[in-house]
């Protein structure tokens, strides 16, 4: 905003609270949620003008004329819109415009999003889209920089990639509000020159550095990334990781997303611990769209976070002033206050929380779950939509896993394999047997519902016919991460337990964090191979193979992360896939969101890379089978 606009602008607000110019809207007789003084008050008007708040006070009536938009709130709240501190747009499988449409009914007014999922497809120009259909909207979006693609150097193979020269043009970018999440937390704590200049540029620019420490070690590695700047964290998943990133400084983030539920072992924190609630922000990481649609956005936060123990204002702090003040943008949002954007929210109930009526940047933008804005599609270049490169038709031989000769022959090369013994055993039920061959030892990929960690288990298996194969008795399925950026037919094969697949089926997707190349999932080679050829011809998506017949699909041809249609009816086919899911005999929580975490190769503890099998406790790959010690 320039000087002339500024004064301009606080004139316009200062004769209508003085009542010399007419409001453009006022709310009469709501009970005002003031988060800046955790109070409720009853019997308050709100004057608008411009788009902000002129006056905020018992009685509006001097700044209301002719042409006065009144609205009546009739005693209802009057909440400051929510805001989602850390988010990916591309985790709901659409595009921000449509994001916006099925969340801002709900409420959400602002959204601080880190689009690194399609900066690991299309790098800096990936995020200049996001950036200018962020700029469009009736509600507040902004970017933050997208600071490790790929996430782990060396562990994968992004399809682009992003350094300091990138993150410091585009912290010039209007709209850009700091540096998304610094997954390399190695990096951070060994002091890599890269890492830090990408914080230097960010910290120079007056802008937050976000957090991410997946890793359960407080120790000097946690004293060392705090050390380093990044602000908040939203990785934590215990009582104890939420208390010692905020004695540290940092905000603690706890997100609810679709498939992370990390508020109710961490809130405690302020209902048992008595800790300030200010250092805490509540947001969702990762929503599917079905969840956006169906159950909600920060709402579903917020009605979530109360019915753990928070108080209302309490809750309603930690999604509006707590995220504006993090992110410096508390003269701007995150209350309702002279001089702040008029985004405020008519609710009739706090615990059961509702919004009636959305107003965004003075705007009613939303009544009763219904959208009053024109919202018309964002034009995605061509480019943007063929982003899926196989090099070939795959077959089901792509999906064999090799069994290793005692000499090591024939062994999945992989750097640096470690010697047996790391990992969590799990040996119980039946082991394959077969022509008399030699037992191994697998490295398991262990999946945990609800959570974005993994296990690394180790599990018994017997070659059969020179090769692994699945074992649904043990609840042991195969795991491909199929290159797709660079045409290189590249196919890794690893091992997965926790998905209790009982049918013969295939799940692919290519929604693979971070790196975003295929993940196919199965317990038939054959299916695995006609899973990733379909999503080839569509150009992305998740898709469920079931004896052979496609029984779910939802195409995202945008990078390969999400679709140019509507929010509801990319929920609608992303049911398909969960209920393929289901289908297949697997029963988690949001299953297809868990899949797209296993390729993420900076959360522990074992996960798959187009590069090998790498265990993220010590940063190496091990092999997936070696001989037995």
């Amino acid at each position: 905003m320039s000087l002339e606009t500024w004064i301009t602008t606080r004139k316009a607000l200062i004769d209508v609270a003085m009542g010399r110019v007419p409001a453009d809207m006022v709310i009469r007789n709501g009970r005002w949620v003031s988060v800046q003084s955790g109070e409720i008050i009853p019997g308050t008007d709100v004057a608008v003008k411009a788009g902000r708040i002129a006056y905020v006070g018992p009685d509006a009536a001097h700044t209301i004329g002719e042409n006065t938009q009144v609205i009546e709130a009739e005693g209802r709240y009057l909440v400051p819109g929510l805001l989602d501190g850390h988010m990916h747009i591309e985790s709901g499988m659409v595009t921000v415009t449509e994001f916006v449409r099925a969340v801002a009914p709900r409420g959400t007014t602002g959204m601080f999003v880190d689009p690194h999922e399609i900066a690991n497809v299309f790098g800096l120009k990936g995020v200049k889209l996001m950036v200018d259909e962020a700029a469009v909207q009736p509600i507040h979006v902004w970017v933050q920089m997208p600071s490790c693609v790929p996430s782990a150097p060396g562990l994968e193979t992004p399809g682009a990639s992003i350094g300091p020269q990138e993150v410091a043009e585009a912290m010039t970018w209007e709209g850009i509000i700091g540096l998304g999440e610094m997954m390399n937390f190695p990096g951070v704590f060994n002091g890599d020159e890269k890492m830090l200049a990408e914080m230097a540029a960010t910290a120079l620019a007056g802008k937050t550095i976000g957090g991410h420490y997946a890793s359960l070690d407080l120790g000097l590695p946690f004293h060392g990334y705090a050390a380093g700047g990044p602000a908040d964290d939203h990785e934590g998943t215990r009582l104890e990781d939420a208390v010692a990133r905020v004695r540290q400084g940092m905000k603690a983030m706890l997100r609810l997303g679709s498939a992370w539920h990390d508020v109710a072992s961490q809130i405690k924190a302020v209902t048992e611990m008595g800790l300030d609630p200010r250092g805490f922000i509540l947001c969702t990481d990762d929503s599917h769209s079905e969840t956006l649609v169906n159950d909600g956005h920060m709402d579903r936060v917020l009605r979530h976070a109360i019915a753990q123990g928070l108080k209302p204002v309490t809750a309603i702090q930690m999604m509006t002033i707590n995220t504006a003040e993090h992110f410096g943008v508390s003269r701007e949002m995150g209350m309702i206050a002279p001089g702040r954007w008029a985004d405020i929210l008519l609710v009739p109930d706090l615990v059961d929380f509702r919004a009636e009526m959305v107003i965004a940047k003075g705007d009613v933008i939303a009544e009763n779950g219904r959208l009053l804005v024109d919202l018309p599609p964002y034009p995605y270049p061509d480019w943007a939509l063929h982003s899926v490169k196989l090099g070939h038709s795959l077959t089901a031989d792509d999906f064999r896993l090799e069994a290793p000769s005692p000499s090591g022959e024939g062994e999945t090369p992989t750097p640096n394999p470690s010697p047996l013994g790391g990992g969590e055993s799990l040996t119980s039920g039946p082991s394959p047997t077969g022509g008399g061959e030699k037992g191994w030892g697998a490295n398991v990929i262990g999946v945990i519902e609800n959570q974005a960690p993994t296990r690394h288990l180790r599990m018994e298996v017997v070659p059969q016919d020179g090769e692994i194969k699945v074992d649904v008795g043990r609840d042991l399925a195969k795991i491909a991460l199929v290159e797709r950026h660079k045409a290189t037919g590249g196919v890794t094969v690893g091992l997965v337990h926790g998905f209790g697949f009982t049918e013969k089926c295939a799940i692919a997707t290519t929604v693979a964090h971070d790196s975003h190349h295929m993940i196919v999932v199965g317990t038939d080679e054959a299916m695995m191979a006609q899973a990733a050829n379909e999503l080839a011809k569509t150009q992305g998506g998740q898709v469920v193979v079931k004896d052979g017949e496609v029984i779910g699909l939802v195409e995202l041809p945008i990078a390969g992360l999400m679709s140019n249609e509507r929010a509801e009816i990319v929920a609608r086919k992303a049911a398909t896939v969960l209920e393929g899911f289901r289908a297949c005999g697997c029963n988690l929580n949001n299953p297809n969101m868990t899949m797209s975490l296993l390729a993420l190769v900076v959360i522990p503890e074992l996960r798959i890379s187009d590069l090998g099998l790498v265990d993220v406790t010590r940063f190496d790959f091990v092999p997936v089978v070696e001989e037995q010690q």
